[in-house]
C-alpha cells in the first residue's frame, strides 16, 4: 500500500508543467528520447531524495534546506536563465536535424541540480507527510517502499511524456526545431526570472 502511495505522490509531483518538464520536452524533441528520459531521471532522483528526507524523518536536512531557500532560489534562478539562454542561442544541426549536444550524463546532472534547488519541493513533501500522518522513522521497510514508490511514480510520467513526444520526432524539421529552441528557451528564462523575483518576498 505504501509503495502505491509513493507512486501516486511521485507521479503527481512530476506531472505539473514546470521548468524540468519544458527542459524534458525540448531535449526529447531535439536530441531524442534517451536525452529526455535522462532529464526525467534526474528529476525523479531529486524527488526520491526529498521523499527520503520526509520518510526517514531527516527533519534537520529539511530545516537546513528551508533556511537556505534564498541561496537555493538564487542558484536555481540563475541556472534556469543560463539553460534558457543556451537554448535560445543553440544551433540545430542542418544534416541531422539535431543539435550538437546531448550528453546523457550532463542532461541527468543538470535536471537533478535544477530540481534539488527547488525549496518548495521539501515543503510539499512535509505537507504530504503531515496529511498521511508521517512514516515511522523506525520502520525502514515502509520508508524504503515509499521512497521507491516516489521514484517509480515520477519515472512513469517521464516515460509517458518522452514516449508520446517520440511519436512526433520525425515530423520536426530544422525550422520547427529552431522554434522549439526559441520558445522553450524563453519559457525557461521566464521560470528563472520568477525564481529570482521571488527572492524579494523572502525579505518581507
Amino acid at each position: 500500500m505504501i509503495l502505491f502511495q509513493g507512486m501516486a505522490i511521485g507521479f503527481s509531483i512530476a506531472v505539473p508543467i514546470g521548468p524540468v518538464n519544458i527542459l524534458c520536452i525540448r531535449r526529447t524533441l531535439l536530441s531524442g528520447r534517451k536525452n529526455g528520459l535522462a532529464t526525467g531521471f534526474g528529476a525523479a532522483t531529486a524527488d526520491a531524495v526529498f521523499g527520503s528526507i520526509g520518510a526517514f524523518g531527516l527533519t534537520f536536512i529539511s530545516e537546513v534546506l528551508v533556511a537556505q531557500q534564498f541561496w537555493l532560489r538564487l542558484l536555481g534562478g540563475v541556472f534556469l536563465c543560463y539553460l534558457g539562454a543556451r537554448a535560445v542561442f543553440s544551433k540545430v544541426g542542418e544534416q541531422t536535424n539535431r543539435p550538437l549536444e546531448g550528453n546523457l550524463r550532463k542532461d541527468y546532472s543538470s535536471s537533478l541540480l535544477l530540481a534539488i534547488t527547488n525549496p518548495m519541493a521539501i515543503l510539499y513533501f512535509a505537507a504530504i507527510f503531515s496529511t498521511l500522518g508521517g512514516t515511522s522513522v523506525s520502520n525502514y521497510s515502509s520508508s524504503s517502499f515509499f521512497v521507491s514508490g516516489v521514484f517509480l511514480g515520477s519515472m512513469v510520467w517521464w516515460l509517458i511524456l518522452t514516449s508520446a513526444l517520440g511519436i512526433f520526432l520525425k515530423k520536426f524539421d530544422v525550422k520547427k526545431l529552431r522554434i522549439v529552441n526559441l520558445v522553450s528557451g524563453m519559457v525557461i528564462i521566464g521560470f528563472g526570472s520568477y525564481f529570482l523575483l521571488s527572492l524579494v518576498n523572502i525579505f518581507h
